[in-house]
């Protein structure tokens, strides 16, 4: 088994946290994992990406090739255009519908959402909604590995596992907010 799972977004969003839950219950599941991520400019609203590899044998590299991805995985619809390149003839699309408006001429949200939409497996959630409905707009970032979960090659009940130890310090409530916004990504998909 191998899944290539490309996450994307804009700093401050909570890829990197996304892909913190998804490798560490890889891990806790036994498999193996790389990860490579890039975030230089993630503090001022730059894009961040990550790739994370899951394999049930050796990975010899941390990077996805183009046309290999399982899943294209994104916290933001124009950020999910960038890495189109590198999913796979049978891989998903899976992003959020809100945008980040953090350049000058962001393009129409509709022609973005369209070429997500021209994808034979694509997923377009509104995260962002979804997290505020549930009381907790910070975990859009869970609302999508809930959404994700349908697709990976992990157990549900390990990823839930994993974002109560990811959010255990931060008290009850956190990991409360983010196991409700899992449940509600899952429901979503």
């Amino acid at each position: 088994m191998k899944y290539d799972i490309l996450l994307c977004g804009v700093g401050g969003q909570g890829v990197l946290s996304i892909a913190a839950v998804i490798a560490q219950a890889a891990v806790m599941e036994g498999l193996q994992v790389k990860q490579s991520e890039v975030h230089g400019m993630a503090q001022r609203g730059g894009a961040v990406q990550a790739h994370l590899r899951i394999s049930s044998t050796s990975i010899h590299s941390d990077l996805i090739p183009k046309g290999a991805a399982s899943l294209i995985l994104s916290m933001e619809p124009l950020e999910s255009l960038r890495y189109l390149p590198y999913l796979s003839k049978d891989g998903v699309l899976l992003s959020a519908r809100e945008p980040v408006l953090n350049i000058p001429h962001y393009p129409d949200l509709d022609s973005v959402l369209t070429v997500i939409q021209q994808y034979p497996r694509h997923l377009i959630i509104p995260a962002l909604e979804i997290a505020r409905k549930i009381g907790s707009p910070r975990s859009s970032n869970m609302v999508l590995v809930g959404a994700a979960s349908k697709f990976l090659p992990l157990s549900p009940e390990t990823l839930k596992k994993v974002i109560e130890g990811l959010f255990h310090q931060k008290g009850d409530g956190v990991v409360q907010s983010n196991l409700s916004a899992f449940e509600a990504g899952r429901r979503e998909s």
